[in-house]
Order: structure tokens, then sequence, then C-alpha cells
């Protein structure tokens, strides 16, 4: 099994960490010390050794973070985790719902006129650290050594996992064609490199993949590009065997450890990535007096605009992934649910993706959220939260895949014998919003945040919502969350073909169940409609082919376009899955698939 369902922490560990960690700042003299979920790459998930978060604190969710005084610890979440973080940390923590409340008001508010703020520079990006310096001039914000690792007694190493090449059918493009191609730009902008910080934009930059993370296929490492179109790939040469050849001479392999080395020889002006790129940075700079020059990261566009290969790789990974889908659909159809738990269910359908013989890894622990289980949108199932099935429940089920050639991700939500007439309800409504973002189509220039209404509309006239992206970007055999492309209020982003991203709506009761359902989508040019203008529009290919279950739709609240689009929909994955499913799935996907 790739998921375990261990208890990584536990509320009581809480509070004796968080008196050595006030001992720590009193040997530092700060009055308050910030505690992010981030690495020094700044990415969604981070490694064992750099899960500073959940050691001190309990809180395992991928976003949050604490600020710590002596006398007041404050964990600062958004609204997917108002529930979680509640059963996962002492109450000697404090959990703030953010952005509502932001750090800087609550710094403001306990340290008043004055006081020291410590941080690693290493895990904040340019930009936080320049708001919270302009938001709070009164106080200093002093640069430390990190304070946990200082008391983390059984802290775990650092990964040190191989890189892999990826192979060219899959990456599209060779890396020295796009080192040449980013490096035209970096000329244009008269600028002699760019600091590339994101392991991801690393791994899409030079063609590679690592394991340094968990469920995602990167290597901890930055990157220098250079003006003529040389690089350097700076991480553990210990690493880098396997892929010496595959980066040629034009790539050099440098410890990470020798930035500063690095960035020296290069001189500058440097662009960097002020959103991404860690202040540490920026006073290496200071030290060494070279420019800098903001700029978005040069790979984060071209990455996420699939080329060909790519997408053909993705339709490829969701076609295998869709008939592993449905095996464990059928199954679950005629099992007898007496006795099955959420772990039964994850282990089951890892089974059938590793049926596949293609599997690399799974893309994010597998959700499978029973009964109230299901109104935490991220919630992990663990031996002492695994929940029985019972008569009634909804369950939301997401998951995905790392294949060689793609990476998918889809929800279902199931039903435990028959839903009642709330459920199926709040179902349709998601489906209806999540239906009209699988239409639209739209001008050139439109952006994220204008579409994410569509999905919700539904919802908000019978005065429903929720606190989550409708979408966020997905990578090709990279990272399951990838920017710059979101569907949500803050996608601000102009989505362009070839982008890739999730399509999921949903409904949370809390404590009684949750609701969503989601697909992948890729933005393509859209088809001219007679008597439409001639303006460049796009639309959104479907990539998963998975059937939405029947039984928990409404259709009296359908309008005939939405019953034409599932009926559609469902005749496509008989045309796409079909063939591909064993005999002992006929008779539910055949059930499954049925015109409403």
């Amino acid at each position: 099994m790739f998921q375990s369902f261990d208890t990584p922490s536990s509320p009581d560990q809480g509070p004796p960490r968080l008196a050595r960690l006030r001992d720590k700042m009193r040997d530092l003299s700060v009055d308050a010390c910030i505690v992010p979920r981030a690495d020094r790459f700044q990415g969604e998930y981070v490694a064992a050794h750099d899960d500073r978060l959940a050691w001190l604190t309990g809180f395992t969710g991928s976003a949050g973070f604490c600020v710590v005084t002596q006398s007041k610890a404050a964990v600062f979440i958004d609204g997917r985790y108002k529930v979680q973080v509640r059963a996962q940390v002492a109450p000697d923590f404090t959990p703030v719902d953010w952005p509502m409340t932001t750090h800087i008001d609550w710094l403001g508010d306990e340290l008043g006129a004055s006081g020291t703020v410590g941080f690693d520079p290493w895990l904040h990006t340019m930009d936080e650290i320049a708001r919270l310096t302009d938001g709070l001039p009164q106080l200093t914000f002093q640069p430390i050594d990190n304070p946990v690792d200082a008391i983390w007694d059984d802290q775990p190493a650092p990964p040190a996992e191989p890189i892999m090449a990826h192979p060219l059918d899959f990456a599209g493009e060779p890396h020295g064609e796009k080192r040449a191609r980013l490096a035209r730009d970096i000329q244009a902008k008269g600028a002699a490199a760019a600091l590339i910080t994101l392991p991801d934009s690393v791994a899409w930059l030079l063609n590679i993949r690592g394991a340094d993370i968990p469920r995602n296929p990167i290597a901890h490492a930055f990157a220098l590009l250079r003006a003529d179109g040389s690089a350097v790939l700076l991480t553990d040469p210990e690493k880098c065997t396997e892929v010496r050849d595959h980066l040629g001479p034009q790539v050099e392999i440098r410890p990470e450890a020798e930035l500063r080395q690095v960035l020296e020889a290069t001189g500058g002006p440097l662009m960097i990535d002020p959103q991404t790129t860690p202040h540490a940075v920026t006073l290496m700079l200071e030290e060494l007096g070279i420019t800098s020059r903001p700029s978005a990261d040069p790979c984060r566009l071209p990455k996420a605009c699939k080329n060909k290969a790519e997408l053909q790789g993705m339709r490829d990974a969701h076609v295998r992934d869709a008939v592993a889908m449905c095996r464990f659909l059928a199954w679950y159809d005629g099992a007898d649910k007496t006795g099955l738990s959420e772990i039964d269910l994850v282990t089951q359908l890892e089974g059938y993706r590793r049926d596949t013989n293609m599997l690399r890894e799974i893309s994010f622990d597998t959700i499978a959220g029973a009964g109230p289980n299901g109104a935490l949108p991220h919630y992990r199932v663990t031996t002492d939260s695994n929940r029985q099935l019972t008569d009634g429940a909804l369950i939301v089920l997401d998951s995905g895949g790392q294949y060689p050639d793609g990476t998918t991700d889809i929800t279902r939500t199931l039903v435990v014998g028959q839903a009642g007439d709330a459920e199926k309800r709040a179902f349709t409504l998601v489906l209806k919003g999540m239906i009209a973002i699988s239409r639209a189509r739209f001008p050139r220039g439109v952006a994220g945040s204008h579409l994410d209404a569509l999905a919700r509309y539904p919802l908000w006239l019978n005065g429903l919502d929720y606190d989550h992206g409708t979408g966020h970007g997905v990578g090709a055999y990279l990272c399951v969350h990838e920017g710059p492309q979101r569907l949500a209020r803050g996608g601000d982003v102009p989505l362009m073909p070839g982008m890739i991203l999730s399509n999921e709506p949903g409904y949370y009761r809390e404590g009684a169940f949750g609701i969503r359902i989601e697909n992948l989508i890729v933005v393509e040019p859209a088809s001219p409609l007679p008597g439409g203008d001639a303006r460049d529009m796009l639309a959104f290919e479907t990539l998963t082919w998975v059937p939405i279950d029947r039984n928990l739709i409404d259709t009296s609240l359908l309008t005939p376009e939405e019953r034409d689009w599932i009926d559609s929909y469902h005749a496509t994955c008989r045309d796409k899955i079909g063939h591909l499913l064993p005999s002992e799935c006929e008779v539910w996907f055949g059930a499954a698939t049925e015109k409403l």
C-alpha cells in the first residue's frame, strides 16, 4: 500500500513541545515566532523532515501556519480545515479563521507598539516578508535559525531519493529546447539568469522526476537558468547518478549548499519570483551586491500549458484510471456493505489502480469520508477515525494516481443504500454546478475567478455554498495541485489552451454529510457556433470518464440541457471505457450509464 492509516500526531504532544519552543524563543530574544507549513521550496506537501507545523501543533492539513508568543499560540487555517483543526490540536493552540483574520492583524493586537518576530528566512517568500514588514512597521522581523529544528530531537533525515529522467515521449520537448526557449526571454529582459525555486518547475524544465515528496514525483532542487540556455541544477549530486547523461554538458550539477557561490559567479541582474523565492535569497543577494529583477517563475506558464504529448499522456492515464475506478465501483455496487469501513474502500481502490501495472504512486492520500467524515473536505482516514459504513450514509471518495504518462484526480460521491431527499437535492445542486463549468464557453482573457460563480450559482440560489475553490491546476506526471491556473475567487490568471484544471464543486453539512463531484478538464479552442460572432472563444475538454451515480440525482431539478449533458457524458463513458472492462463489470456499467 502507498497509503498508510497511522495517526501522525495527537493533541497531547503539542503542549510540551510548545513549552520547549517558548524556551528557545527566550534564548533567541524574540517575542513571537512564525511556524509555517511550507518548506524552503514552498510546496503544499512536505517531506517528513520538514513537517514542522504538524510536529508542533498536531494539525496535519496541507495549508496553514502557527504564530507563537509567550502567552498564546494561534493556528491559522482556512475554511477547509475548521473542523479538522479542532480535533487535532490541544486547547493550548487557538484556531484562527484565515484570511478573515490575518497574522498581521493578530500580531499587531498581541505585540502592540513594539516587539521582535523571529522567522526562518528559508521558509517564507520574499513577498510574504514584505507584506509583514509593510503591515507592521512598528515590529522588528528577525531572521533566525529554525527554532523548531533546534528542539526536534528525532527529526527525520532529509529525503535523498534518486532523480530519474522523464521520457521524451511523455515530455514532448527536449529539455535543451525548453532551456533555449526560456533563455530567450531572459535575454530579452536584460538579465543574466533566472533562479527557479519550485521543484516542479525544475522537474518540468529539465525533464526529470524524483521521489523526495510523498505523492509528488519531484526532487528537492533549485535551478539557475542562464541567458545562454545553460543551467545549474542545485541538489544533492549523489541523487543524480542516473540523470547525468540525460542532463548533458550544459547542465551543471552542484550541491544546494553552493547556491551562494553559484549566484556570485553568475552576477546579475537576476530574475527571481517574489511569490515563490525564499526571503533568504534576498538576504544573500544583498550581501553579494547582486541586482534582482522581480519576475514570474519562467516555467510556470509554459508548464501549465500542456503540449500535445503531455495532453495525450493525460488522456491515456485517465482512460487507464477510469477502468480502475469502474472496477472499484462495480465491486462496491455488489458488495455486502455490512462490516465495510472507510479503510476497506481505500485499500480496495488502490488495489485496482495497482492492477494497471502502471501506477507509480497515488497522487494524494485517498479521501474516503463516510457520513459526517465526508463533511471534512480534506479528510484523511486513520485507524483511529475509521468509520464503518451505515445505511443511508453518503461517502465522498476523492482519489487519484500518478502514472508515468499522467496524473489523475477524481471525486465521486457514493451512497450506502438509499439517500434521503435532502442529500439527493444537495447532490443535484452540486452536479448542476459541475455541469455548468463543463459546458462553459468563454472568450480568451477570462480567468478562473470569472467562471467560479457558475459552479456555485445553483447552490447560492438555495442558500448554500462551499469553502474551497472550484478547481486547481493539475500537472502532467507532476504535482496534482499546480499553478498558476485556478477556478477560484482568487484565480486571476487568464485560462489558456492546454491548461488542465479540476472541476469539483461540493457541499458539506457539518456533522452530517459531504458531497463533491470532480472531473478533470483541459482548456481548448471552442468550435464556432452558427450565428455567433467571430470571437476567439475557449471551452473545456473532459478528461475523466467514470459514471456519476444516477441514484443520487433528483431529475426534477435538472434542465433539459443538463439531462442531455449527463446522458451524453455516460454515452462517452461507454465508448471510451466499456470495451476495456472485465466481464464482471458489464451489468453494473450498463445500468450506471443508462439514460436518465
